[in-house]
């Protein structure tokens, strides 16, 4: 019998059975427990295979190959803007305002190596987590890699396994398929001899064995596999707003930059093109002209900020994977920043992976058959009448005719094995498999006594109205697992089995909750994230586990049975309660849709076949390592190492990638706005730029450049929120029009009159402009610690050596002989520093107010009935 068909621990929340009852149960499949003897290919007929090209050459991983990281990196929309510009200067010199060529070069450079590194430690983490399919190689069953089985080979699958390749079944132990994933189709299919099955879906009951019909990309959903899971850095909020702020960049490069070359070509009014060669450069009012065209054309483009997005995403990655934690879409770790609900099981993830049997209680005379505790002796090691049915010798049979156990049926083993009781020597007539919509399985015998069929599973499900069931739920209550073995009115092959059952037997299973889930739960607590249990248990052992771990709300456990069929109803319910009974896979689906359909970011963990519809579902999957490897084929993170109490370093990760970008991009758009104000109104002035290309790199890199890729890996705990765009342009938008309307206020003070600047006169504008945004710098960095003071500081001090320093005024031309000038900047800096700080605390204040109605509304909401 397979009572849940999966290996040990790949599923341990499908008890034998002991979830909830479908309403209207898929018929259980005869077939024999144990496979056929078959000897499969021989070596010599693999390597055959393997010279003639016949193998599932589908990679381990779809990432990307270092020669697309290198075209990804170094071929991209803002390096192709930098050229453009850096040939411009390239042709009129001086050599020093093409310096921020040299950034881009840099940057580039950082961004191959670190998605290299990342890249590295993907496909080290994902060799581990890779599926090794069993096969039948000269009568014996191997594992080897998906990339290792040849045509013809012969597979063997159980509960949890994907197919991996195309195939026709050669044998069926109640084999029984779900092929959702790829027809959309939600209802197992039963498999028997000679039927066919496709790669990507993968077995929700029994067990089989198939032959290859087709390998590697002939594969019927071998390529949509292999797209599903490609290395990405696309499809997210964050990166889809950054996108939509270059396009309107881009498009008012053109009109800024049209308006700059003829505002200082035509200046007052009149054409002046002559051109000279001086000093290894072009000089004249042409030359000058696309010099601050180019100055300010590269401060508009935010250069750094993609750069700085791949680098926090990249070392994210890497992070992560110290923690044995498989990132198979990218974007998942900007997904984890948002995630306010997580749903988990309960067997496994906040229990122990393993069980014991604790004992087992005859219901016809009292306990019997002695669990490890050693209650009971009326069925002691070799006791009983020969042949007779007792509720050992019949675990005993179930478990030596189980072709592939689970959890509890692994505890179950061991503990009679522990007990000594052997298995009798009983013919198997009939077989149930376990299947996530029946909730039970089941096995028919031959015995000396005649032919009987025997059902375990939940209590409530096999016999609803039996006290055993009140029973069960009194013992559930206290934590324990508890499974009913019955006797069966009718053949478990039968399409109404089990009908009447006849109860002989509660098994009791006791497991042990994890000591690092509390301070999990807590964690959560702590960062405003609900968490659910959702488990096929009974609703009192769900809610038992829940107040032992201060799980608020688990003292109200819910039977999923109960919840309502329409959707906004049953999100209501959902949102209210923590601890749910008796859950379903497309239960498990509904719930997490009606979550997210009430604004949640819901991330869903589970290890077993039954939790595939709702990994997902959900905004954000995370299976266990042991677990099914269709569970780990959906999942967006895979925790390899299968703790429960890795996720609060996951959450933390998304957490501060995303903070931190978004902290980033405020400092690039104050730099593109306050470009953006300097060079409108100049041109209109139809004065001359006040920067050459050079003072634009000084100030892009002391203000925001260089501690930029410092803030971009800070810590950060900050609960992320929809609306990047917006919320960004808020802090940019207002600073950076001070910021540009400072500097050109400077500018005209200095000028005085004159339409050409001296290296006075944009000594004093660098003066402004690198205050006003250092502090607009600090206003980002919040909250302060020493780090950030220091940073800060080494900005202010590189500014004030390359002003001070004979090599660094000559190579940025700068002049800081005039301090009546020098005053003038600094105090336009000092009058704009004050109105940034206002309309940031009033800013503060409305979000202050809006949030504070939204939280009202919210209360006000009705409670669910």
């Amino acid at each position: 019998m397979s009572s849940a068909g999966a290996r040990v621990p790949e599923n341990p929340d499908r008890p034998g059975g002991a979830e909830a009852a479908p309403e209207r149960p898929s018929p259980p499949v005869t077939g024999p427990s144990r496979p056929p003897e078959e000897p499969g290919l021989t070596l010599s007929q693999v390597a055959e295979r393997v010279a003639a090209g016949r193998t599932n050459d589908v990679p381990v991983r779809a990432s990307r190959t270092v020669a697309q990281i290198i075209r990804g990196n170094v071929f991209t929309r803002i390096n192709a803007m930098i050229a453009v510009l850096f040939a411009i200067i390239a042709v009129i010199g001086p050599v020093q305002d093409g310096l921020f060529a040299m950034v881009i070069l840099i940057n580039t450079l950082i961004g191959i190596v670190q998605e290299l590194r990342a890249k590295r430690t993907l496909d080290k983490l994902a060799i581990v987590n890779a599926a090794r399919p069993r096969v039948v190689r000269e009568g014996a069953v191997v594992r080897v890699s998906a990339q290792e089985i040849v045509l013809d080979e012969v597979l063997e699958v159980g509960v949890g396994d994907q197919i991996v390749v195309d195939g026709t079944v050669t044998w069926s132990g109640g084999l029984e398929v779900d092929e959702s994933l790829l027809t959309g189709e939600a209802d197992p299919v039963v498999k028997k001899p000679g039927d066919t099955v496709m790669s990507g879906s993968f077995v929700v009951a029994g067990t089989g064995r198939f032959s290859a019909t087709k390998v590697g990309r002939h594969a019927y959903a071998a390529r949509l596999a292999e797209e599903a899971s490609r290395f990405s850095l696309v499809h997210s909020e964050l990166r889809s707003g950054i996108n939509r702020i270059l396009t309107w960049i881009t498009y008012a490069l053109f009109p800024i930059g049209g308006l700059l070359i003829y505002s200082q070509l035509f200046m007052g009014g009149h054409v002046t093109l002559d051109e000279g060669t001086a000093g290894g450069q072009i000089s004249g009012p042409l030359a000058d002209a696309l010099r601050g065209m180019v100055a300010a054309l590269v401060s508009m483009i935010p250069e750094g900020l993609i750069l700085l997005t791949s680098i926090a995403f990249a070392v994210g990655v890497i992070r992560l994977g110290r923690y044995q934690c498989l990132v198979q879409e990218l974007p998942a770790i900007e997904g984890l920043a948002r995630v306010d609900v997580v749903c988990t099981d309960k067997t496994g993830t906040l229990t122990e992976v393993g069980m014991k049997m604790a004992r087992i209680h005859d219901l016809g005379g009292g306990p019997a058959g002695g669990g490890p505790t050693g209650e009971g002796t009326a069925d002691g090691p070799g006791n009983g009448t020969a042949g007779s049915p007792t509720p050992t010798r019949v675990l005993a049979a179930l478990a030596a005719h189980d072709h592939d156990p689970n959890a509890s049926m692994a505890a179950i083993a061991q503990g009679l094995e522990a007990g000594g009781h052997r298995a009798p020597d009983w013919e198997p007539t009939a077989q149930a498999a376990f299947s996530s919509a029946r909730k039970w399985s089941g096995m028919g015998f031959r015995t000396p006594q005649g032919d009987v069929d025997w059902v375990l599973g939940a209590a409530d499900v096999l016999a609803p109205e039996h006290p055993a069931a009140a029973e069960a739920a009194r013992l559930g209550a206290q934590g324990l697992r508890v499974l009913l073995l019955g006797r069966s009115s009718l053949r478990v092959d039968d399409p109404q089995a089990p009908g009447e059952v006849e109860p002989v037997a509660l098994v009791v299973l006791d497991q042990k909750v994890r000591a690092d889930a509390a301070p999990t739960l807590d964690y959560f607590a702590e960062q405003g994230v609900d968490v659910k249990i959702v488990s096929g248990d009974h609703a009192a052992s769900v809610g038992a586990v829940g107040r032992e771990l201060g799980l608020p709300g688990a003292d109200r456990p819910v039977d999923a049975r109960e919840l309502p069929e329409d959707p906004a109803q049953l999100g209501l319910r959902v949102d209210d309660h923590s601890a749910f009974g008796r859950v379903t896979p497309e239960r498990k689906r509904d719930m997490v849709k009606g979550l997210r359909d009430r604004g949640h970011t819901v991330a869903m963990t589970g290890d077993g076949v039954n939790d595939v519809l709702a990994l997902k579902e959900a905004d954000i999957g995370v299976a266990m390592g042991s677990g099914s490897p269709a569970s780990r084929s959906v999942a967006q993170l895979v925790l390899l190492d299968d703790r429960f109490a890795v996720l609060p370093r996951v959450v933390a990760e998304g957490r501060r990638v995303i903070g931190n970008i978004e902290r980033v991009a405020s400092l690039f758009l104050t730099k593109t706005v306050y470009t953006m104000v300097m060079a409108t109104i100049v041109g209109l002035l139809a004065v001359s730029y006040p920067f050459f290309p050079r003072h634009a790199t000084l100030i892009n890199a002391v203000t925001f450049g260089i501690p930029s890729f410092f803030l971009a890996l800070a810590p950060n705990t900050d609960i992320a929120r929809p609306g990047f765009v917006a919320r960004t342009l808020r802090l940019a938008v207002p600073s950076g029009m001070v910021a540009g309307l400072a500097a050109v206020t400077t500018y005209l003070l200095v000028l005085g009159g004159r339409t050409v600047p001296d290296p006075a006169d944009r000594t004093a504008v660098v003066i402004t402009l690198c205050t006003t945004t250092l502090w607009v710098l600090l206003l980002v960095a919040k909250p302060y610690v020493w780090w950030k003071v220091v940073l800060v500081g080494s900005m202010v001090g590189l500014l004030t050596l390359a002003m001070v320093t004979p090599v660094g005024r000559w190579f940025f031309d700068l002049d800081v002989s005039d301090p009546a000038k020098l005053l003038t900047g600094l105090a336009v800096a000092g009058a704009a520093i004050a109105v940034i700080t206002v309309i940031r605390v009033v800013d503060d204040r409305a979000m202050a107010r809006a949030e504070a109605r939204a939280a009202g509304e919210e209360d006000r909401e009705p409670a669910p009935v």
